[in-house]
């Protein structure tokens, strides 16, 4: 079976092209492109490296969230887009597990994590039993010094993951201490490979018009709306 991988839900992005378990090509950047701009011609380059056209393709899994609300939307439309015109299967993941799935098989708690903005993060718990991941918290979003005070109370190391990790290391040193662990360079960035890993552990998606992401919380022009309409209706 021929999957394409689509990974656009952070600053990152990644693509690949996996058949029956062996990657074909697989390309990762962190370029300061638009993923709007590259996503597509990424593709596009994919399969005529593995001399492929789309209709060899036979299902697509895409990162589903939570993360950048504009990446997050790019990779979803585009997968949706194409499962629907190539009428084959779609199947979401979320995109902190993809990191998570990096740490297989670190010996404690992995904790991947996302910059949020504004001392906010978006986050997960997960641990690795063999080579698959069991959740253990669902992926959330909040305040990092919220969600480290609830670390604390795991007596086990937690190992973080993911390229924003950096942004809040010193923080986390200080609140955890020993307990906390980072991961290396090479494993902070998502691979699509990897995100079809997953994927095909999932049923998938029945109905590609209904497949929605999975944003964690709603864009901050909407969160402002309805800000707006509550002051409005209590001068009402």
């Amino acid at each position: 079976m021929i999957w394409l991988g689509i990974d656009t839900a952070n600053s990152p992005l990644s693509v690949a092209l996996v058949e029956d378990g062996r990657i074909l090509c697989e390309q990762t950047s962190t370029f300061a492109r638009t993923h709007s701009i590259q996503a597509m011609p990424a593709i596009e380059r994919l399969l005529y490296e593995a001399n492929l056209r789309p209709s060899d393709l036979e299902a697509i899994a895409v990162s589903e969230g939570p993360g950048s609300y504009t990446g997050v939307r790019i990779g979803v439309t585009l997968a949706k887009t194409l499962a629907w015109t190539l009428k084959i299967p779609l199947v979401g993941v979320s995109s902190l597990e993809v990191i998570a799935a990096n740490a297989i098989p670190f010996e404690g708690v992995i904790c991947p994590l996302f910059d949020a903005r504004r001392e906010n993060v978006y986050c997960g718990l997960y641990q690795s039993k063999g080579d698959r991941l069991h959740r253990i918290w669902e992926d959330r979003h909040g305040t990092l010094e919220q969600f480290l005070e609830d670390v604390a109370f795991i007596k086990q190391p937690v190992l973080f993951i993911g390229a924003d990790v950096e942004i809040h290391k010193t923080k986390i040193s200080a609140t955890l201490g020993d307990q906390a662990v980072f991961a290396p360079f090479p494993q902070q960035l998502p691979r699509a490979s990897q995100l079809i890993s997953l994927a095909e552990q999932r049923i998938p998606a029945s109905d590609v018009h209904q497949f929605v992401p999975n944003y964690r919380r709603i864009p901050e022009a909407e969160a402002n709306w309805i800000k707006e309409q509550k002051q409005v209706k209590s001068h009402d």
